[in-house]
């Protein structure tokens, strides 16, 4: 199982991330064929806040990302459990709390590879493999997480 971070998101809606674009869009639609795809609550709520605000993106055109991949991709809110797997998270792993709280809840949806440029490349927390998806080595590993 396989989910996207927040500027992932970002990187599919926004045109002007040029190539970044495409292989973001490439990767999420791929994940989406694959039905191996869920996303946090948070990413989506994170993602409409900053295409709307820093990218210029219409915030009717990113209500249509939002609902359009809510209809194809399981979607995980945060619980209190995750809360608290968030805060230890912070504390032994040395994890931003927003990141964490991500960590926290795709670990216990299920994913084994959460898709980031922006946490540590490589790192694999507690099951959870950070793959960052510019990064040529990390192609074969997204892909078995997508097709597993």
């Amino acid at each position: 199982m396989i989910s996207f971070d927040t500027n992932l998101l970002v990187y599919a809606a926004d045109r002007d991330a040029s190539r970044r674009h495409r292989a973001a869009g490439a990767l999420v639609e791929r994940a989406i064929h694959f039905g191996r795809c869920v996303q946090t609550l948070q990413s989506f709520a994170e993602f409409y806040n900053v295409v709307t605000r820093k990218k210029g993106i219409a915030p009717a055109l990113a209500t249509e990302f939002v609902t359009g991949w809510q209809r194809v991709v399981p979607v995980e809110p945060a619980s209190t459990a995750d809360l608290e797997w968030a805060m230890r998270g912070v504390a032994e792993h040395g994890l931003s709390f927003w990141d964490a709280l991500i960590w926290a809840t795709v670990w216990r949806a299920g994913v084994h590879v959460l898709v980031s440029e922006d946490f540590q490349d490589g790192r694999a927390i507690e099951g959870v493999r950070i793959a960052n998806p510019f990064v040529a080595a990390n192609e074969l590993v997204i892909e078995a997480a997508m097709r597993a």
